[in-house]
């Protein structure tokens, strides 16, 4: 594990007990295959050229059988301007084209329905002119089923004639998830009429189909009925709990959460909204929306415009803030980018934020009670997105070139993964470490749905060419209480 006392930033020695810690827990053989002592052996499940992306969740299908990711033309995977939704098995290698654009548009960020064989991702325009070209207000989500691939139907509607169409929206969508029970869908949103700088989070809901009247050549029906969840201002007041910006979000727990006084809330989002201090200052702070179980059975007044001309959020919606930290010597969520995530159980809520050394930590919050915690004391920064094992017991995440599990009820950290990328510190300490495995990418390190798997991506050099590669760690069984043959 990497542990650090409260004086570790002030001393390399204390620095160097977590290098080393490193260096004993990769004290193996090198190559593609590696077997790590304790948690089992990580596999290359791809092969060959292609910037290869997994999504921060959702990239199991039910079965724990496929993985589902979008290709990108850079060799590193770093411009979204894919073409193809792949699925690769496992265990075999085996490669499907799930879907392949048409007419110049771009797609990606894939994920898996929780239960069905159904996957949902970014589609950009086709045929796309100087004035509609991929961006965030251009985007929609798509739906396909893996067993006929290359068929897709559309979550969102846009209508940009006014007045809009009830379940219809004017702008782009993107990271589309599935909650747990795979009934909605929730996504975040940039309108194409409004201020561009706002952003919000909508919801999807199926069997409610909309038909979008004529009048511009970018309005298409959808299959789902969809409507705004969060509420933002263009220009927040300092010290308020207004946000301009809604994102990075996540549904919380299985079943929703336990409030304070032991009722259940059925459905709620977890997301980063950006407020301004009474200093004037942008934060990032931890917010929350209680949904209702179900859309008003009258749906014809919904997505109406407010005075201001923008989409009317979702009526029964109640936002709160959860965490406040413009006091702190770091405040806001710090670290790389990454989206919310919720225990199983909906009792947590976990993100990164600096501690007071200004090493990105995970940290937790109730979003029954607001009690915030600080769960890890690492030496090295998280360094990538974050998932929780089924059981709540576990968080995968990357960090100092490795892919880890830490603890969620004690915070120690454990890499399972052998080194890949250095840290500036490690850099000091050890300029000629090797990079045998190639770099741990910060977009995900996905637990898969049995428990038993996580998912990540490797950057690799091959000759003057980098390539992505999509790799797996087989987890003991123990880990979660479960057994691979059961």
């Amino acid at each position: 594990m990497w542990r650090r006392s409260d004086r570790c930033d002030e001393s390399i020695a204390a620095r160097c007990v977590g290098f080393l810690l490193v260096v004993l827990a990769n004290h193996s053989t090198s190559g593609a295959d590696y077997v790590n002592p304790i948690f089992g052996e990580e596999r290359q499940i791809t092969r060959g050229a292609g910037g290869r992306i997994l999504t921060n969740t959702g990239v199991w299908s039910p079965d724990s059988q496929w993985l589902i990711y979008d290709v990108r033309s850079d060799p590193a995977g770093d411009k979204f301007d894919g073409a193809r939704i792949e699925a690769v098995h496992v265990e075999s290698g085996d490669v499907r084209v799930v879907y392949e654009s048409q007419n110049g548009a771009k797609c990606g960020v894939a994920t898996y329905h929780p239960h069905q064989p159904f996957v949902v991702f970014i589609l950009g325009p086709e045929h796309p002119t100087a004035d509609w070209r991929y961006g965030p207000n251009h985007r929609q989500g798509v739906v396909v089923d893996t067993r006929r691939p290359g068929v897709y139907s559309r979550l969102d509607a846009r209508d940009l004639v006014a007045p809009p169409t009830p379940g219809a929206l004017r702008g782009g969508s993107h990271v589309h998830v599935w909650d747990s029970d795979g009934d909605w869908v929730a996504f975040t949103y940039n309108d194409a009429l409004t201020e561009p700088g706002l952003r919000d989070i909508g919801v999807a809901v199926p069997n409610q189909k909309v038909q979008v009247k004529p009048g511009h050549p970018r309005n298409h029906d959808a299959d789902w009925f969809c409507t705004l969840v969060t509420q933002t201002v263009p220009n927040p007041r300092p010290g308020s709990d207004e946000i301009k910006r809604a994102n990075e979000e996540g549904w919380i727990g299985n079943r929703g959460y336990v409030r304070a006084d032991g009722t259940r809330q059925q459905r709620s989002i977890a997301f980063q909204g950006q407020v301004v201090t009474q200093a004037g200052l942008e934060v990032t702070e931890v917010f929350v929306v209680d949904l209702p179980d179900q859309l008003p059975v009258d749906v014809s007044k919904l997505n109406q415009l407010t005075g201001a001309g923008r989409l009317e959020t979702l009526p029964g919606v109640s936002q709160r803030r959860l965490t406040r930290t413009a006091d702190r010597r770091f405040p806001g969520l710090q670290g790389t980018r990454h989206w919310l995530r919720s225990a199983p159980d909906g009792s947590r809520i976990a993100f990164l934020m600096k501690d007071d050394t200004g090493v990105s930590q995970i940290w937790t919050v109730s979003p029954a009670t607001g009690e915030m915690k600080q769960l890890t004391r690492n030496a090295f920064d998280i360094s990538s997105a974050m998932s929780w094992s089924r059981n709540g017991r576990w968080i995968a995440h990357s960090m100092a070139g490795h892919v880890c599990l830490t603890d969620s009820r004690t915070g120690e950290t454990r890499p399972i993964t052998k080194q890949s990328a250095e840290s500036d510190v490690e850099a000091e300490l050890k300029p000629a470490l090797p990079h045998p495995l190639g770099e741990v990418r910060k977009e995900a390190s996905v637990i898969s749905p049995d428990g038993l798997q996580i998912a990540f991506v490797r950057s690799k050099g091959d000759g003057d060419a980098t390539t992505n590669q999509i790799c797996v760690i087989d987890l003991d069984a123990s880990l979660n209480g479960t057994d691979r043959h059961q």
